[in-house]
């Protein structure tokens, strides 16, 4: 297993000016960054690549649909925008050198529609993730696509990792798997250590949240629980501690972080990434 952290926490966006972070987070001691490309067109995933490769950091990308390029939408055209946007994104990813591309990539962010899920929401996600899979395959191959499941206050389409299982079998893609995330996990698992166990070799990808987006380790997440179910499983990916600035007002706004959840950022990152290999030490040193 290796400890990541999200580009979030630092900076808004990630353009040429945003490069300095990648030495930064390794200068903490981070063995991998994600980074969000929120300005596709201005997203520098050559230089990522090279920046990435000079100092030993593995990258993995992650995203969130927006409304106008939802896959589950019931407007044909919006479905279609969605699957081209996706397929720029494998790009970019494959171009920066990602291992997984993670998130909410198989419907809108925060979309929701009132009701339960449909079966017509079912078949048009199913759909199009499978092409999008199916070019990724073809186009970035060895990039795995995570599913990350929400909670309910985000999506009313996958809130669980039975969801999530029963997803990633019908789209039946090698390259799609299951990205969890024990912010949500909190929220939506009767048993959240059960549901990551469920996941056995499904699992790809790893957030480590606290239930309030703080430093792992200072909430309610049970992380010796926790690790103690990746060991069985055998879970050897990522683990990247996702949290955000509420300094840095559109990120603070789209993700409802009303208040410091620490010293500064730099804080966050380093105690959570200290507290994290302390509980894996635990665990794993036999």
């Amino acid at each position: 297993m290796y400890f990541g952290i999200h580009s979030l926490l630092f900076k808004e966006t990630f353009v040429d000016a945003d490069l300095p972070v990648l030495d930064h987070c390794k200068a903490m001691g981070f063995d991998a960054v994600e980074i969000i490309p929120f300005e596709p067109a201005r997203f520098p995933a050559a230089k990522v690549r090279r920046a990435a490769d000079d100092l030993g950091l593995i990258i993995n990308t992650g995203y969130g649909m927006p409304p106008e390029c939802n896959t589950i939408s019931p407007d044909p055209a919006v479905r279609k925008a969605g699957v081209e946007l996706s397929r720029q994104l494998i790009d970019l990813s494959a171009e920066a050198g990602a291992r997984v591309f993670g998130g909410v990539i198989y419907c809108g962010w925060g979309y929701l529609t009132g009701a339960m899920r449909s079966s017509d929401e079912w078949k048009w996600g199913v759909e199009a993730t499978r092409s999008i899979a199916q070019y990724a395959q073809r186009n970035a191959p060895g990039l795995i696509m995570g599913i990350e499941t929400l909670n309910r206050f985000e999506s009313h389409f996958l809130n669980t990792v039975d969801d999530a299982l029963r997803f990633i079998a019908e789209v039946d893609m090698p390259n799609v798997k299951i990205h969890a995330d024990t912010f949500h996990l909190i929220r939506e698992e009767n048993d959240m250590v059960a549901a990551l166990e469920r996941c056995g070799p499904e699992l790809a990808y790893f957030h480590a949240c606290e239930n309030q987006r703080g430093t792992p380790g200072t909430g309610m997440v049970p992380w010796l629980e926790i690790f103690q179910v990746l060991k069985r499983i055998n879970y050897q990916g990522c683990m990247t501690i996702e949290s955000f600035d509420p300094d840095m007002p559109k990120i603070a706004k789209l993700c409802c972080i009303w208040r410091k959840l620490a010293d500064s950022p730099d804080a966050l990152a380093t105690e959570g990434l200290k507290y994290l290999k302390g509980v894996y030490s635990e665990v794993f040193r036999d």
